[in-house]
């Protein structure tokens, strides 16, 4: 099968191009045809060297990529797929995922049946982004009703899914973007849109129950400012300091930083929304299988709306 690998980290002429054996799965794991793939800011960062290159480095080959969408040609003696099922989910994340690739053993407790209704474009790119957004939400937060929420790059991959999310949930939301991306966040169903460029961060009063960061960096301080005595702060992109900790902690506000995992039981809850349209992935443009760099330096642009896709 064609799959592409990385030797040591670096720019995008560090992508290989190789055949190799498929792989042989497990009884718990099915063998899936990868008809697409997403491409998440974490892909370029581990491509670099950073984020969970650390935990991968070792790794004889090195193959990228955890959102996969796609058929299942073969099946373990435990497997609750069987084959021809169509199927999509988050694969081994934080692990070694190995989706930049024709064919993926993946474990069967990772996936879900791709609603009918969605393409695998669509499908692959509701998983490391839609589960961040569920796990926010519903693990981390414990979001109740009524509760106000304000959603950074609510236009980005992660952030629309969790805009849709909260609404579901029947919080009042508030959602963040440039003015540029304003009518696609309101289409979202923001109660509130905010053009993070005008906005007065610093005067502005601590009005919400739970903040969602996605941005990271100096995003975090002006998030600490909004967020009510008693609420929770979480950022995704670069944890919280030690210094934000502890002003989080002095002004008695929950500060968190997670790492979203695979979840085949959060993929199926996922699945039942994208088919009821609860949920609507939007995938902003694709590439194919030999545009991978393409798709990389897109990401890294961190100008994306939505998700992109590699489709094979």
């Amino acid at each position: 099968m064609k799959t592409i690998i990385i030797n040591e980290p670096g720019d995008v002429e560090n992508f290989v191009y190789a055949d190799v054996e498929k792989p042989v799965i497990n009884s718990d794991e099915v063998l899936v045809q990868v008809k697409a793939i997403s491409v998440n800011p974490i892909d370029a960062k581990v491509r670099a060297g950073q984020g969970i290159y650390q935990l991968l480095k070792n790794e004889e080959q090195l193959i990228l990529g955890w959102d996969i969408s796609g058929i299942v040609m073969e099946a373990g003696d435990d497997s609750i797929f069987k084959v021809g099922d169509e199927v999509f989910g988050l694969i081994r994340f934080p692990g070694h995922g190995r989706a930049y690739a024709e064919y993926i053993a993946a474990p069967i407790n990772q996936l879900a049946l791709k609603p009918a209704n969605i393409t695998h474009a669509e499908a692959a790119s509701s998983t490391l982004a839609a589960l961040t957004a569920y796990q926010a939400l519903l693990v981390h937060a414990n979001l109740k009703r009524g509760q106000s929420v304000l959603v950074h790059a609510a236009a980005g991959g992660v952030g629309h899914f969790a805009v849709q999310m909260a609404k579901h949930l029947g919080a009042k939301v508030t959602g963040t973007s440039s003015e540029k991306n304003k009518d696609f966040v309101l289409e979202l169903g923001v109660d509130e849109h905010i053009d993070y460029h005008a906005y007065n961060w610093k005067n502005s009063e601590a009005r919400f129950d739970f903040v969602f960061d996605t941005v990271g960096g100096a995003n975090i301080d002006k998030s600490l400012h909004v967020v009510k005595q008693s609420g929770t702060l979480i950022s995704i992109p670069s944890g919280l300091s030690e210094e934000i900790n502890e002003r989080a902690k002095a002004k008695g506000v929950n500060g968190l930083f997670f790492l979203v995992s695979s979840n085949g039981d959060q993929m199926k809850i996922i699945a039942e929304w994208l088919a009821q349209d609860i949920i609507k992935p939007h995938v902003s443009e694709t590439f194919t299988f030999d545009q991978i760099a393409k798709a990389h330096k897109q990401i890294e642009s961190g100008r994306t709306v939505g998700k992109i896709v590699v489709e094979l």
